[in-house]
């Protein structure tokens, strides 16, 4: 699992049936901040995730990547690689808080 900041969305009309009425999003993944440990920041990679929870432009989510990601009930027959599990609230590293969803602009 990891987390990632989600930047926006995919519209595709022709797909495979079992991946109809599925939203898909861009998201970009996140680390620790290694120097501060005070902060996240990007990997810059992206990746396209199933949202299984109607998570938004701008969430911080948790992300299973791999055959982990068909192993959701709602997610166990599609063809994905990717789904966001959750929608992070807040982050704490060392009884530091560096991501509160409530504080972001």
């Amino acid at each position: 699992m990891f987390l990632a900041r989600v930047t926006g969305s995919i519209v595709s009309t022709q797909k495979v049936e079992s991946m109809k009425g599925h939203k898909l999003l861009i998201v970009e993944p996140y680390r620790l901040d290694t120097d501060s440990r005070e902060r996240l920041i990007t990997t810059g990679r992206t990746f396209i995730a199933v949202d299984t929870l109607g998570a938004g432009e701008g969430d911080l989510v948790l992300i299973c990547q791999g055959s982990s990601a068909r192993l959701t009930p709602e997610t166990k027959t599609l063809p994905i690689d990717a789904v966001i599990t959750g929608i992070i609230d807040s982050v704490h590293v060392e009884k530091k808080s560096v991501y509160c969803r409530n504080e972001e602009g």
